[in-house]
């Protein structure tokens, strides 16, 4: 199932009743939605137009046009094969490897096809520009925010990253309009992360978030929401899959921010990287 299919099926009990007759209809005929007209799409729904535009919008999507684009793009893609594997109970190792690597570079593919490339440049944008950068993230996403964190640190650019929630809120009292938060969660529902991106858009930084693809608490707060695949299914899994996706995209936010200040940031590079050799105490090479 494509991903924006697979975000109203599992969306599609908290919508409006005229909301859901219009996603049943989607779910039931994708491919004759992208041949409708918006207007025409509400009459077959039994909806208004007006309903139609606030349920694209309700999901991210600029509009109906924006909506039909990219589930046509998904539906074309649909012969390349997209399931993911749970952990089995005594399945071969060399299974276990065939499985892990497919469940990983789907969830990249998956990923990969849902990004909005204008809004992500122009998280680039406020990213590059930022005096300073709030990145939280509990749990599994912490780590996600780590990783940007260590990779910000080495081109000189000002940041912080916390794992603890206190610590979020103390940092995000502190950001003017001239910073930027980005928060990580794969639900979107986290309160912790929720209530320190709230705090840091009250005192007027652009906040950013990055979550899984659907019509979460996080990804509605934010002045540009970045998604990652949602289709990772499993209660064992690990959230590994989801982890991966949401690397994938700061390691394109990252690159995107490189490219921008290429002189600047690769020399900043550069000497951290020979730095941390001349200070290592052993004489082995960089890690």
């Amino acid at each position: 199932m494509s991903p924006i299919l697979h975000m109203l099926e599992q969306r599609i009990e908290s919508l409006s009743p005229q909301e859901r007759r219009l996603a049943h209809y989607i779910l039931q005929q994708p491919s004759t939605v992208i041949r409708l007209g918006i207007t025409q799409l509400a009459t077959q729904c039994g909806i208004s137009p007006a309903t139609v535009t606030r349920f694209c919008k309700t999901f991210h999507f600029e509009g109906f046009p924006d909506f039909k684009m990219k589930l046509a793009s998904e539906l074309a893609q649909q012969s390349i094969p997209s399931s993911y594997q749970d952990i089995i109970a005594g399945n071969p190792l060399a299974e276990i490897v065939k499985a892990i690597e497919t469940n990983h570079i789907t969830s990249i593919n998956d990923t990969t096809r849902l990004l909005d490339l204008p809004k992500l440049e122009q998280a680039i944008g406020y990213l590059t520009r930022a005096r300073r950068i709030d990145l939280y993230g509990i749990a599994t996403s912490s780590i996600v925010a780590q990783d940007f964190y260590q990779k910000l640190i080495r081109v000189g650019k000002n940041s912080t990253s916390f794992s603890d929630s206190h610590m979020q809120i103390t940092s995000a009292s502190t950001l003017s309009s001239e910073d930027v938060a980005l928060a990580i969660s794969y639900s979107g529902e986290t309160k912790e992360t929720i209530d320190a991106l709230s705090c840091a858009k009250d005192n007027g930084a652009t906040v950013l978030s990055l979550t899984q693809y659907s019509n979460n608490k996080l990804a509605s707060m934010a002045d540009i929401a970045l998604f990652s695949s949602s289709l990772e299914q499993g209660v064992r899994r690990g959230d590994m899959a989801s982890r991966i996706a949401q690397l994938h995209i700061i390691d394109i936010l990252f690159t995107g921010m490189i490219s921008a200040q290429f002189n600047d940031s690769v020399a900043k590079l550069e000497l951290s990287y020979k730095n941390v050799q001349r200070y290592r105490k052993d004489s082995g090479g960089f890690e």
